[in-house]
């Protein structure tokens, strides 16, 4: 077949979907029954946040809302637009109103107008004016106004599985005259797309010029990593390569190894990992693997977040380089981690056991005539602050979920355990 020349339009506004039976993946939200595909077919819009990363529909999902039901789509991006853009915007919504028409505002990285911008929109929302859907890849509970988020349903897209990707990949196919790909090189393009619908059709279509300027019938693997370069390094984040490289370097900080640590965070890095993913992962190491150990270390781990936030790539990428290293060498304890799920498993399996009476609150006269409080001792008035022999269990329960190890603080505080588990039983 005989290359066609590319069309002026992109290949991913090509093949948006036209209908809703042709959406591929979120079938969560869109099969049979489900939550969005219900309000479609409800016949009545309301209000909502497509939460999720990008290019797995939430653009298609809010025109197709607009063609259900027949509406007017306004669009408005909070990375380009402002208060002019959403003042002209209700102008429009109301001249449709007049008309009898419903509006659909769709406003894209709703995440990105502050709160003033925002709230710009409730009044509308509350008097029906326009039907208000936002689309983020931030989480909205963060992100997102509370006053907006109550009067709107949440709704979270998934990354598009491989599978998704391939019908998208053959879908293009067969509307697009284009080379043939090979399946070792389909799967790497596939796994560079990172569940990103957009991402896939706009390297397929480069793909397909560079084929036809080349003349090149088939997009080899050979090929294919020959024009990507260095982008083929990227992860599929969804995938099993990307997780076993974090599950390297997280036992390489729990191994005490800091060059091995250092390799596999700018491995990541430089293979596109999301820093702040990467800073949150070195938080997660600090409280799992080193605790009490060296408390110290949570702290540099939330300080080297906090210095990427605000320098950005590429320098603020050397605190967390700094960070990976101090966690490596830092003495481990994973002694808090252990402590709180063995009393999230003890939880979930014992009864609700009552609060004992000294330690209820009193705050009426009522609960102090039921005892409520009698008998609590004040740690401050005992000898060292310390009310030996008090219990502050439930009563008939025992238990010893923290266990501190002997390395780093941790030696202190399993001293200090110890000194005060002798005086509670000398009082017995």
């Amino acid at each position: 077949m005989t290359p066609t020349p590319p069309s002026h339009t992109p290949l991913a506004e090509q093949l948006r979907p036209k209908t809703l039976s042709e959406v591929i993946g979120q079938q969560h939200l869109l099969g049979e029954g489900m939550a969005l595909r219900v309000a479609f077919e409800s016949g009545v819009p309301h209000s909502c946040i497509l939460w999720g990363p990008p290019g797995v529909g939430k653009t298609t999902i809010a025109r197709l809302m607009a063609d259900a039901f027949d509406a007017h789509f306004i669009t408005i991006s909070a990375t380009l637009g402002g208060v002019k853009d959403i003042r002209e915007a209700v102008e429009q919504a109301t001249i449709w109103q007049g008309q009898g028409r419903r509006t659909i505002m769709f406003v894209d990285e709703v995440h990105r107008f502050n709160k003033s911008q925002q709230d710009a929109f409730l009044p509308h929302v509350e008097n029906g004016l326009f039907t208000f859907i936002g689309a983020t890849t931030e989480n909205p509970s963060f992100e997102v106004n509370s006053a907006l988020l109550s009067r709107a349903a949440v709704y979270v897209l998934q990354p598009l599985q491989s599978a998704d990707l391939e019908q998208i990949v053959a879908r293009a196919q067969q509307n697009i005259a284009g080379a043939a790909i090979e399946k070792i090189a389909l799967d790497k393009l596939i796994a560079y797309a990172d569940g990103d619908a957009r991402r896939l059709l706009n390297t397929l279509e480069t793909l397909y010029v560079a084929a036809a300027k080349e003349k090149v019938g088939t997009i080899t693997d050979a090929w294919l990593t020959k024009v990507l370069g260095e982008r083929m390094r990227r992860y599929d984040k969804g995938g099993e390569q990307f997780y076993d490289t974090i599950s390297a370097l997280h036992k390489s900080v729990r191994g005490s190894d800091p060059d091995a640590a250092l390799y596999w965070l700018v491995r990541m890095l430089d293979g596109g990992a999301e820093p702040k993913y990467m800073a949150r992962r070195l938080i997660r190491m600090a409280a799992e693997d080193i605790g009490l150990a060296d408390p110290r270390a949570l702290r540099l781990a939330l300080d080297a977040a906090e210095v990427y936030e605000r320098l950005g790539s590429p320098e603020g990428e050397l605190a967390l380089a700094e960070c990976a290293i101090y966690l490596a060498m830092a003495p481990k304890s994973n002694a808090v981690y252990t402590a709180y799920n063995e009393a999230k498993a003890w939880i979930k399996k014992d009864g609700t056991r009552p609060v004992p009476m000294h330690l209820r609150n009193a705050p009426t006269k009522l609960m102090k005539e039921l005892d409520y409080g009698k008998g609590y001792r004040y740690a401050h008035n005992e000898e060292g602050g310390f009310a030996a022999g008090e219990t502050y269990l439930p009563d008939g329960m025992q238990a010893e979920f923290y266990r501190p190890v002997e390395r780093g603080l941790e030696i202190k505080i399993a001293d200090k355990l110890r000194e005060l588990k002798a005086r509670n039983q000398q009082k017995g």
